[in-house]
């Protein structure tokens, strides 16, 4: 099972991004706990980070065919991304929604997900161990 894990803009920042909100660990830390999750869970995975919108969407479209799911933290474009939104829904696969903070109790611009229309499951405010839920929940899922 082949599984892209993808993660939108600052997320390159995690460690010097407001540690109080995000955690002291870096980008790399966090690339290394997926892909020792997946592994543990018999998991391949591909893990994406782009600053850039259409970047992202281009790498959802590109998934089709190539991957069996796809966890993503759209970070700030989570709450402004429809472009987004129409290429999770144009590839159909199966979608977790993950965040490293709760925002659902954060400031209420942060709290409408366009993800959140399509994903399946949504993963919040449990730091990177929210990646390794939806990586769980891909697998249960799609086998």
């Amino acid at each position: 099972m082949k599984v892209l894990v993808l993660n939108g803009p600052n997320l390159n920042m995690l460690g010097i991004r407001e540690p109080e909100l995000y955690g002291k660990g870096t980008y790399n830390d966090l690339v290394n706990f997926i892909r020792y999750a997946a592994r543990e869970l018999d998991l391949n995975v591909e893990v994406f980070q782009s600053n850039s919108e259409g970047e992202l969407v281009t790498a959802i479209q590109n998934a089709l065919g190539k991957f069996d799911g796809i966890v993503i933290n759209a970070a700030a474009y989570t709450h402004t991304s429809v472009a987004i939104l129409d290429a999770l829904k144009a590839v159909g696969l199966p979608t977790a929604e993950v965040h490293l903070t709760d925002i659902h109790s954060r400031e209420p611009f942060r709290q409408l997900s366009y993800v959140g229309m399509y994903a399946r499951k949504t993963v919040c405010g449990k730091g990177f161990d929210g990646y390794r839920e939806c990586l769980i929940w891909l697998k249960e899922t799609i086998k």
